[in-house]
């Protein structure tokens, strides 16, 4: 499904001056449109499908343009920005490490690095030890991929190279990735599939009513899969077109399968670690720990980086050379990705997302209620909800149309969102800095609701 483009064309819009939103423009503000329309016509459509808000400045849970408009931020970037926008610990680390000269320093040796490594080591559960820190999530779950597949061809040979991975799953935009994934729109471009990446139905109680762990192994079964043949295991803690975690019964069935037949049972992590999800990491909801978690997103401080976190031996199989990344550790990203997980741990806002959990499970309710049925279900962990949108009040078929025209007339209110996700696009994810007040959060899902009213 092809995302709709946001109209650039100014509209005049209500007023909007409340505590925490504030529009004073039409939309998109008309001294935007020129850069807007430059844009839309130099870069790849691909990068035209959020709405037409020229980002100038933010603090907090806010993003700003420069002509007077404020949004209060739904979405993180995407689910990135966890600390909040404009962090001036953040800033201030980045703009110390530039100045210092240090902007590059590819595998050799730095003293942010190991500063970096160690911060993130205090937040590891055992056996998880080691830290390898990477650009984006797609190069942390590749990592992950090439791990699992050389410790299962070292078990059994190339015969133990097959990868299980869910529907529905996103695991990210490369190759490997993709193939990884579990939506087949996203894979139309490759041709022919691997065969090695098999997907089973994820436990999620809604487009998959029967969570039970018989589920995996008769889907195994019925394509053919003997479990001698399984490396690893991967899925995230929560599905991106979702907010629901695996049951933990679930989960731990599945840590002891993993064991039994010498696959490695891997977390993406990077939309649910570092505080998202309410803890540290999402999997810790499930009383299981992975032998590989990819991070990612709300790690990083809004610089470019990721990690993927194992036991000593997997991530010791290679030797000097053999796994680096040309911008792995980039000082300045690393810099910027020690001070957001200073300040999550200083103001906790791991602990913060926790406590209103509450609230936003309150507010999806509320949303679901007014909608008429036509949000199908609504899930919530920490600061992540996800309301799916469909086209009646029965079944579990997308409603992009409603979920695009939710998040647009949410933009035009002062509520920022990212475009819908997930399943044929029909899902609306909240997902506000965690440094939210619960104020904001109120006020934010009191719009989301008004706007479901007025569209159903």
């Amino acid at each position: 499904m092809a995302t709709k483009e946001f109209p650039l064309v100014p509209e005049d819009v209500t007023p909007v001056n409340t505590q925490h939103r504030k529009i004073c423009t039409a939309l998109p503000a008309p001294e935007s449109v020129p850069l807007l329309e430059r844009l839309r016509a130099i870069e790849p459509r691909s990068m035209g499908g959020q709405p037409p808000i020229l980002w100038d400045h933010g603090t907090g849970e806010y993003m700003c343009d420069a002509y007077g408009n404020q949004w209060l931020d739904f979405s993180s970037g995407v689910l990135v920005t966890s600390s909040g926008h404009g962090r001036p610990e953040i800033c201030e680390a980045i703009t110390n490490m530039a100045k210092k000269g240090m902007y590059y320093a590819y595998a050799f040796p730095t003293e942010i690095r190991a500063q970096l490594i160690e911060e993130i080591q205090g937040y590891l559960p055992e056996p998880l030890k080691r830290i390898f820190l990477l650009t984006t999530g797609s190069e942390a779950t590749e990592c992950c991929i090439k791990l699992a597949r050389t410790k299962g061809m070292e078990i059994g040979g190339k015969k133990k190279s097959v990868l299980i991975t869910f529907t529905n799953a996103f695991h990210g935009r490369t190759m490997g990735s993709q193939f990884a994934g579990g939506i087949p729109g996203l894979k139309t471009w490759m041709g022919d599939l691997d065969p090695r990446f098999v997907n089973v139905p994820f436990p999620d109680g809604y487009r998959q009513e029967d969570v039970s762990f018989k589920v995996f192994e008769d889907a195994l079964a019925a394509q053919g899969i003997k479990p001698e043949q399984v490396c690893g295991v991967m899925t995230e803690t929560f599905q991106g077109c979702n907010a629901t975690l695996m049951p933990a019964t679930y989960a731990q069935e599945l840590r002891r399968w993993c064991d039994k037949n010498q696959a490695l049972l891997i977390f993406d992590e990077v939309q649910a670690g570092f505080g998202r999800a309410g803890k540290a990491f999402g999997f810790q909801h499930l009383g299981v720990v992975p032998d590989l978690a990819a991070c990612g997103k709300g790690i990083s401080g809004g610089t470019p980086l990721s990690a993927v976190v194992g036991t000593e031996e997997l991530m010791c199989m290679y030797g000097p050379g053999e796994m680096t990344s040309t911008h792995s550790a980039n000082a300045i990203a690393a810099a910027g990705a020690l001070a957001n997980l200073q300040v999550i741990k200083k103001e906790g806002l791991i602990e913060h997302a926790a406590k209103l959990e509450s609230v936003l499970k309150e507010g999806a309710a509320s949303i679901a209620s007014a909608s008429k049925g036509r949000i199908g279900t609504h899930d919530a962990v920490g600061l992540v909800c996800s309301l799916q949108c469909r086209p009646g009040s029965t079944g579990t078929d997308p409603d992009s149309d409603l979920a695009w025209n939710v998040v647009y007339n949410c933009y035009k209110r002062g509520l920022l969102l990212f475009a819908p996700v997930g399943v044929g696009g029909g899902a609306v994810k909240i997902c506000p800095p965690l440094v939210i007040t619960e104020d904001a959060l109120r006020e934010g899902l009191s719009v989301l609701e008004e706007v479901f009213k007025e569209l159903v």
